[in-house]
């Protein structure tokens, strides 16, 4: 594993020189640290073989970010890695996200094991997905597991390209790819304390003032120390602690959450943010309920617009009946809180250039915008001239799947698949052992 600023220069520049896209991975310490930082970094480049860098010994890798800012990365389930990514440098231009070329493609299993058996041929090591890489030294085992991710990531790119070209979903996914790449990071959540499990046993703000009195302590403590929040309290703690507004630390301690294994000192710091909350004015209280931005949730639609619900009902119906068509999901047909946000307030009047205007301005992309505006637009007009409707509407004729439209890991496809599969196994990395390993994957069968 690269771990020092002479091998990562050494590695930079043999990346640098390599050939072809470069596949990249991240293993993150979910459940085990606070935040999402990046504790492994994986690469392999035709050329260049196979890296392992540590992020904690080398937590600047921006001079690796732009040798490779020319190239296209391959990823699977590119928005998971690129925050953590970008947090040490690493920025791509160009990518190809395996796990959404997956989904284009109408892949039931889009997990990067199931995709690289569907698709390859091969199976891929499992076991290690779940712990705590933050471990140092990183057992071997790890090691090999991790490299797994990316040995076989670029045969599975040229793959699902050649499968998106076949049913002429191509230009829809590099437009996806395109969208992804040049996403500005998301903002910070608003009051990230309302997501609390178990939130919708609260009700009053006094219990949402401790709700989020205790969520916040409970922040602070895990960012201190480098642990995940949950390995300081339980949501769960949090809720029952609410609800039940416990008078001090020895009633507190009674509650489910706070038991035995629980010191004095701990218990008198989650008091005090309970009697914090107990001793605020109404002003200071949170209101109940997030501010809203946008439509109301679509459960409440019935009760406040019902001409809207019954859009909304056409709508859903219509593009699910393209998606299905085009054998995708809906969510990757267009985003769900676009379609909700049209039907809230459509553009007057409901034509194919209004509609169109809407979407776009809603982040739609252009073969989104093509596939779903029409259906949309018939769909509203339905509802517009006859607002008691509230059955499904299919979608209209003018939106065609492409040809041949099943995915290449189909029954279908199988033969065509296996006359064209790898007959040598994965290839090895061939590299040596300053931080680069030499991994295998094991063929279906053998």
């Amino acid at each position: 594993m690269i771990a020092d600023d002479a091998a990562l220069a050494e590695m930079i520049a043999a990346f640098a020189a390599g050939s072809g896209p470069v596949a990249v991975d991240a293993e993150r310490a979910s459940g085990y640290r606070y935040g999402q930082r990046a504790y492994l970094v994986q690469l392999r480049r035709e050329g260049a073989g196979t890296a392992l860098i540590d992020p904690v010994a080398c937590p600047d890798l921006s001079a690796l970010g732009e040798a490779l800012s020319s190239v296209e990365w391959v990823l699977h389930a590119a928005t998971q890695d690129l925050p953590c990514l970008r947090e040490i440098g690493m920025v791509p231009t160009r990518l190809f996200d395996t796990e959404l070329a997956g989904r284009l493609a109408g892949f039931p299993r889009v997990g990067l094991g199931a995709m690289v058996e569907g698709v390859l041929g091969f199976v891929l090591e499992k076991g290690h997905s779940a712990v705590d890489w933050s471990t140092r030294p990183l057992p071997e085992p790890w090691l090999r597991y991790a490299a797994l991710d990316v040995e076989l990531l670029v045969d599975l790119r040229d793959a699902l390209e050649k499968e998106l070209d076949r049913q002429g979903k191509l230009e829809w996914a590099r437009q996806e790819f395109d969208a992804i790449a040049t996403a500005p990071p998301p903002e910070p959540r608003k009051d990230p304390w309302r997501r609390t499990s178990g939130m919708h046993k609260v009700r009053r703000r006094r219990q949402l003032g401790v709700v989020r009195e205790l969520w916040q302590t409970r922040d602070r403590i895990a960012q201190r120390r480098d642990v995940s929040p949950g390995k300081v309290l339980s949501d769960a703690a949090i809720v029952e602690a609410a609800l039940a507004l416990p008078a001090n630390a020895h009633a507190l301690a009674a509650l489910n959450g706070f038991g035995n294994r629980m010191s004095r000192r701990q218990l008198e710091q989650w008091q005090a943010a309970v009697d914090r909350a107990k001793a605020m004015s109404e002003s200071q209280l949170p209101q109940p309920g997030q501010s809203v931005v946008g439509p109301p949730p679509p459960r409440a639609w019935a009760d406040k617009d019902p001409e809207a619900a019954a859009r909304l009902s056409a709508a859903r119906s219509a593009v699910s009946a393209v998606a299905e068509e085009l054998n995708m999901p809906q969510e990757n047909l267009i985003a769900p809180d676009t379609v909700r946000r049209v039907c809230w307030e459509p553009p007057q009047p409901v034509d194919p250039d209004s509609i169109t205007a809407a979407l776009t301005a809603l982040g739609a992309r252009p073969w989104q915008v093509e596939q779903v505006a029409p259906v949309l637009v018939a769909a509203l007009s339905a509802k517009a001239t006859n607002p008691q409707a509230t059955g499904s509407t299919q979608a209209p004729q003018g939106t065609s799947a492409p040809q041949g439209a099943g995915p290449l890991g189909s029954p279908e496809a199988a033969g065509a698949r296996e006359n064209g599969s790898q007959e040598n196994g994965a290839p090895g990395t061939g590299l040596p052992d300053d931080g680069v390993r030499q991994t295998g994957a094991r063929r279906t069968g053998a």
